[in-house]
């Protein structure tokens, strides 16, 4: 028989999954989400929080991914962003937290910064979602994206300094986990952005982060219209 795969928890720690919830969440999640419809909300996180240590401490990385993503759909569902806010806090800094889970409730929760009814939450949601997954780097592309979105919001507020000062901060050349078209890109609104403020020096230094030999590729031609112009 197969041994699990080994895990790794948001400290660097491996651990190999000594349980499978899944049919535990299979038949519990839904009777919580149901909880939660009721007007339990208090009840239902804490039934979820309750389920999270079972999983994380048994070291099933999907089950935990799982529940992690039904908490952050239940406090939305809710409306309850200081609750919203507070969980992602909490449970990305969970002893033992694992690195795949993580992931999971980053990329759903990003999801949901659109749909907030305010620029001040949507504000609140990306600062605290930067903020939890600085220095990790398998969030790395999640927050790339999370601070261009930043970046944009400030430069759609007449900040583009600002937005340009956020932007510079990413130094997705040396991202590994991120496709070479969106490090471009990337790379390419940087420029962009130091264009916009005058910053000619740093724009020609950025420039020579992207090897043109990727422009030779036709499918990249609207990408090389925006480098040489």
């Amino acid at each position: 028989m197969n041994e699990p795969m080994p895990m790794a928890t948001g400290s660097g720690e491996i651990v190999k999954m000594e349980v499978d919830y899944s049919v535990t969440c299979d038949e519990t999640l839904p009777v919580i989400e149901k909880t939660a419809k009721d007007g339990k909300l208090e009840q239902a996180i804490s039934d979820l929080l309750v389920l999270e240590k079972q999983t994380r401490t048994g070291g099933d990385m999907i089950s935990t991914g799982r529940v992690l993503v039904t908490l952050a759909q239940i406090c939305f569902e809710a409306k309850n962003w200081p609750l919203l806010i507070e969980q992602i806090v909490v449970l990305t800094k969970r002893r033992g937290q694992l690195k795949q889970a993580i992931v999971k409730l980053v990329q759903e929760v990003s999801t949901y910064i659109d749909q907030l009814p305010s620029k001040d939450l949507q504000y609140d949601l990306i600062n605290t979602l930067r903020t939890v997954t600085e220095g990790k780097i398998y969030v790395e592309v999640e927050r790339a994206r999370l601070t261009l979105k930043l970046a944009r919001m400030k430069e759609s507020e007449g900040k583009i300094v600002e937005g340009a000062n956020i932007l510079q901060e990413l130094q997705v050349e040396t991202y590994g986990s991120m496709e070479k078209k969106e490090k471009v890109e990337l790379i390419l609104e940087q420029m962009r952005y130091c264009l916009a403020k005058n910053d000619y020096i740093r724009t020609q230094i950025i420039s020579k982060k992207i090897n043109i030999k990727f422009f030779e590729d036709e499918s990249t031609n609207d990408l090389k219209i925006k480098f040489y112009t």
